[in-house]
């Protein structure tokens, strides 16, 4: 088996070295550097838009977080981060919703963009606050954002909350904090962010 991991330390492919981690399984690291890194002729064979992270397992090239963490779910069933076929509703929808909404919703706060009243229906997300209050629902529904255990959805979701706590660019509720700190204690989360962070002075 190979096991390619293409990233930047100070990326989303934060998310994607915490859910290798959870897997368990061996892989290579490849950190590119934004200015050149990822623009060469090799990685843009890889991925055309230029951007990590990215994984190739055993040949097949998989772009975008939230389709990286469910694909390494299921490549590596034994770590038990999918739920049993069959029971996976809350699990895509959760993945999902964190890798549509809520990043639209954020990214557009960020940017100052505000979606107009008559315009909401025409925008996947509708408005900030409805997202801050689904999000706030999820996470207090169930232990983990798909029920009793832990998933890569968790993975996903709990990072995109992690960073909007960071940067101040989620809404700062009890519930997010609570949830937050439920995921960050995981062994695999405290070993990604140590590999991680040692890669930052190289940037």
């Amino acid at each position: 088996m190979s096991l390619d991991f293409y990233t930047n330390p100070m990326s989303r492919g934060r998310i994607i070295r915490w859910m290798l981690e959870e897997v368990g399984e061996p892989y290579e690291t490849h950190v590119l550097d934004f200015k050149s890194g990822v623009k060469t002729p090799e990685f843009l064979a890889i991925n055309p838009m230029g951007k990590v992270p990215v994984i190739v397992h055993d040949g097949t090239i998989v772009t975008e977080g939230a389709a990286i963490c469910a694909y390494l779910a299921d490549a590596f069933p034994a770590a038990g981060l999918a739920p049993p076929a069959g029971k996976r509703g809350a699990y895509y929808r959760w993945l999902f919703y964190a890798a549509g909404p809520i990043e639209a919703a954020v990214t557009d706060k960020a940017l100052g963009l505000t979606v107009p009243t008559d315009k909401k229906a025409m925008v996947g997300y509708g408005d900030f606050t409805a997202v801050m209050d689904m999000m706030e629902q999820a996470v207090t529904a169930s232990p983990y954002i798909a029920g009793d255990s832990f998933t890569a959805a968790d993975v996903y979701f709990g990072s995109q909350i992690a960073w909007g706590l960071m940067f101040g660019s989620i809404e700062k509720r009890p519930a997010f904090e609570a949830y937050w700190d439920r995921l960050k204690v995981r062994p695999a989360h405290v070993r990604a962010e140590e590999l991680d962070d040692a890669l930052i002075p190289q940037q």
